[in-house]
């Protein structure tokens, strides 16, 4: 069946839809290091996971697309989900059973329009596009996916979906100074150690940062990065035919030795120098393009930088086209700051997090907008200039002073009107005139020592640190980064619309884990204009830059409330022991009662789409790849697993009930037998382990006072908030409850269940613990986790101690989670923890709480069952 689809259709909300359903079965399928790297970056499973939520699910997409969809185009992707084929069958194990309810009145006519624009853009290699929003952390995301692409290929050179090289272009020299992060950062933040001391190794960076830079790379080596811009690297035409003479040199001159044949190129030294690059690119294989500030001007001109069909050799996209004729490229991935043109989603995103939401999640400041209509210049600077000394005067963040942008539209205006004008505000305000920072782009009044000071903004300590007011011409576009700035102000329109988007996102990055709210001042033309650049890039309006409403979530200071509060459980560890037992006995496999439908091919067939007939359906093993063992073969690839022997592997198969040829056959047919039954078989006929189960005493603490401040911070709705002071509370209630002075429940039944527990007397403490998953105490319950083939770590989400003295540990869980794979292993990890230290768990479905009051029935199942 076909969806239709609304005019503000996103295909990537649908992967990422797909991708959350499947996530545990699509990363069962992932190699051991991929599974690692993963890890290494969750932070439900790292606590000290560096990425920010949006990154790491900016890199499970780009993982996902790589080694689940094989780099597949975005344009095939959405086929075969808009026509339920492949992964996206409705029969397929990865079938999402609501896919086809997200969208009504179901028609062909839209998925084909769309299809036909993904069509018409695809190039030769696959093109995404992975749209955070300004502050996000997009130059990290990007260097986080070279270096994963750089293990993978290092582990398997010979698979061709991984990146052996990558090609970094910024749209201009200020975002290009930007990437210096790339070869500054800090590897281990995102690498596990081990694997990054590989990456220093082999990494080797070219930084074009001087158009008479060359290009060092050695032809055909790897785990090279090239960062540049497309003016450093584009190849550029003769515009006269070649005289007789130039004809009869070019082709044996050293020149063309050195560089290849440049018969078409201009033959002066600056072309050279840039065709040099273009050729030593065209000789690195496996070539990942990674464009960053895709969207750079914003608006229609990310469609233009993007998709410039034109003859001009000058185009970014016509660029990566030469260099794809040239070598292989892998993919071009695209990170932009938003995934919209004109309001309309770019078709080829696989990934966005937006303005709006990443304001609510606290990942950027909040902003208070004021707009001034009827003032003059001077009028709008002191009410600005007082307005923000009043709010932000004498305070800190991080050890920085907060500044104010103030733009001026030219360099005279910035000069003559506005900087005498601030210093009369100030010294009215007594404050004190070094304060002010002119960095117009004139050499002759902005000096060395003030671009110093503007690059030192950010440098607690510093000098450019002490400036707080900042007088700009041209300075609010992508590369300048200031997480001090909040504020910015803008009296007159500039000539560029999308301006006033830029530079009033410039002072929206976050400073502290406190949510902070800054200060946009524009006057009422500026502020109409802002609102209409929302409305196209980014589909919101003004009023999404605040975080007020009551469906959002807000930031809560929480602190520890004296004396830690501590229970006392059972610490349980197993020691294995592994007994040889040696070959005894023919083994018999088994092979003739296994059931072999579960390993075989299905096709789905149905004649028409629109025909009544049923589906039909037969076996399509004919597709599958399967591994053709010989009897030798197989003997060596059981030793090479379980490290014994192959003469005795050859033995075994030969004595086996089931023959060896039927052992062959069956595995022939279907190589996961060899994993499934063959080698644990053996296995278990060879060894015998025995396990012990071993007990402690401890005592856990439920919460510790944080490290560095006085307090934590989350996020969440508020009317899942409850502190210790509220009014519906009886001082007997907060006696026996509250560790922290506010629980921040993540759902409505947590926070019904609390309400039932420490209302009823026959519970004498109550302590909501689902909040504290980040090592803020000791209550954790370790698990195996079999998709992802880790040890991970549990909380509970209360812990309550009865009037009888009995404790337990409760769970709040979704009906539709009860029987998920995940939720029973955590379940049975804290079964066994409450069994060894007498205490018990308990698992409440959300339904059972909303609709009654579970501790009565809970009294009641007793009395009947002691009945």
């Amino acid at each position: 069946m076909r969806v239709n689809l609304n005019e503000d259709f996103a295909f990537y909300e649908q992967l990422k839809h797909f991708y959350a359903r499947n996530q545990r079965k699509i990363r069962s399928h992932y190699n051991d290091l991929t599974r690692n790297f993963l890890a290494y970056n969750d932070a439900s499973e790292n606590p000290d996971a560096f990425l920010r939520g949006p990154q790491f699910e900016a890199l499970e997409i780009y993982v996902f697309i790589k080694e689940f969809m094989n780099n597949a185009q975005v344009a095939d992707m959405f086929d075969s989900w808009r026509n339920r084929e492949d992964e996206f069958s409705e029969a397929s194990y990865y079938a999402v059973n609501d896919q086809a309810t997200l969208f009504d009145d179901p028609t062909e006519f839209r998925t084909d329009k769309l299809f036909k624009q993904m069509e018409r853009y695809r190039e030769s290699y696959p093109n995404y596009i992975y749209a955070l929003t300004m502050g996000l952390g997009k130059t990290i995301l990007m260097a986080t996916c070279i270096f994963y692409e750089f293990l993978l290929a290092r582990k398997y050179p010979k698979d061709k979906r991984f990146c052996h090289n990558a090609l970094v272009f910024a749209p201009d020299k200020t975002v290009l100074e930007s990437l210096r992060e790339i070869v500054t950062f800090d590897k281990t933040k995102v690498v596990p150690p081990e694997y990054a001391a590989v990456l220093d190794q082999n990494i080797k960076i070219h930084f074009l940062d001087d158009s008479g830079t060359t290009l060092h790379v050695l032809d055909d080596s790897d785990f090279n990065i090239v960062i540049s811009n497309t003016q450093k690297i584009v190849v550029k035409k003769k515009r006269k035919e070649d005289t007789p003479g130039e004809k009869l040199f070019s082709g044996s001159s050293i020149l063309a030795d050195i560089y290849g044949d440049m018969s078409d190129d201009v033959a002066d030294e600056a072309a050279l120098i840039e065709n040099q690059r273009f050729q030593k690119l065209g000789r690195l294989s496996q070539l990942g393009v990674y464009v960053d500030e895709a969207h750079h001007l914003f608006g229609a001109n990310l469609e233009k930088q993007l998709r410039s069909k034109s003859a001009a050799r000058t185009s970014l996209r016509d660029t990566i086209n030469l260099l794809a004729e040239n070598t292989s490229i892998v993919a071009c991935y695209n990170y932009t700051g938003t995934p919209y043109v004109n309001k309309q989603p770019l078709p080829e995103v696989v990934y966005a997090y937006g303005l709006s939401e990443s304001i609510q999640k606290g990942y950027l400041k909040e902003a208070f907008l004021q707009a001034f209509e009827n003032v003059k210049s001077e009028e709008f600077l002191r009410a600005i200039v007082q307005d923000f000394w009043g709010k932000y005067g004498g305070e800190t963040y991080e050890g920085l002073t907060p500044k104010l942008a103030i733009f001026a539209s030219t360099i005279a205006e910035a000069q003559d009107e506005v900087r005498p004008a601030v210093e009369r505000i100030l010294a009215d305000l007594d404050v004190d005139a070094s304060k002010v920072l002119v960095n117009v782009g004139d050499q002759k009044l902005t000096k060395d020592e003030d671009i110093r000071n503007f690059n030192n903004l950010d440098v607690a300590g510093s000098v450019g640190n002490e400036k707080q007011f900042l007088i700009l011409v041209g300075k609010g576009r992508e590369g300048w980064n200031c997480r001090s700035l909040f504020g910015v102000a803008m009296y007159r329109s500039p000539k560029s619309k999308i301006f006033i988007l830029q530079a009033t996102m410039r002072c929206l990055r976050q400073i502290t884990e406190e949510q902070q709210t800054a200060s946009v001042y524009l006057s009422k033309p500026n502020f109409d204009i802002l609102d209409d650049e929302l409305e196209k890039n980014f589909n919101m309006d003004v009023d999404g830059l605040t975080n007020d409403k009551k469906s959002q979530t807000v930031s809560r200071e929480v602190r520890v409330v004296p004396p830690p509060r501590t229970i006392k459980l059972k610490k349980i560890s197993r020691s294995y022991e592994l007994i040889e037992n040696g070959y005894q006995a023919p083994i018999n496999f088994g092979l003739g009662d296994l059931d072999m439908d579960k390993y075989a091919a299905v096709l789905y067939e149905k004649s028409r789409l629109t025909s009544n007939t049923a589906v039909k359906t037969r076996n399509a093993d004919e597709y599958r790849e399967q591994v053709t063992y010989s009897l030798f073969s197989l003997c060596g690839e059981v030793a090479r697993y379980l490290n014994i022997s192959p003469v005795l592997v050859d033995r075994i198969v030969r004595e086996s009930v089931d023959g060896p040829v039927a052992v062959m056959e069956y595995i022939n047919r279907y190589n996961e037998i060899l994993d499934d039954v063959i080698i644990p078989r053996i296995f278990h006929e060879l060894y015998e382990v025995r396990s012990e189960l071993r007990t402690e005493d401890t005592s856990m603490t439920l919460l510790r006072e944080p490290k560095d401040r006085g307090y934590y911070i989350f996020h969440t709705k508020p009317d899942l908030i409850l502190d210790n002071k509220d009014k519906g509370l009886k001082p007997d209630q907060v006696a026996k409850s509250f560790h922290a002075d506010t629980y921040c429940f993540d759902s409505k039944p947590e926070r019904e269940l609390f309400w039932q527990y420490i209302e009823d007397s026959k519970v004498q403490e109550i302590y909501f613990t689902g909040m504290f998953t980040s090592n803020q105490g000791d209550l954790s319950i370790q698990y195996y986790d079999a998709d992802s083939q880790r040890i991970r770590h549990y909380y509970p989400d209360f812990v309550a101690r009865m009037s009888d003295g009995v404790l337990r540990l409760i769970e709040v869980k979704g009906d539709n989670k009860i029987d998920d794979a995940l939720v029973k292993a955590k379940a049975a990890a804290a079964e066994e923890l409450a069994s060894a230290s007498g205490v018990e768990y308990i698992m409440y479905p959300s339904s059972e709480i909303m609709k009654s009051n579970v501790l009565h029935e809970t009294h009641s199942s007793q009395m009947q069952l002691d009945t």
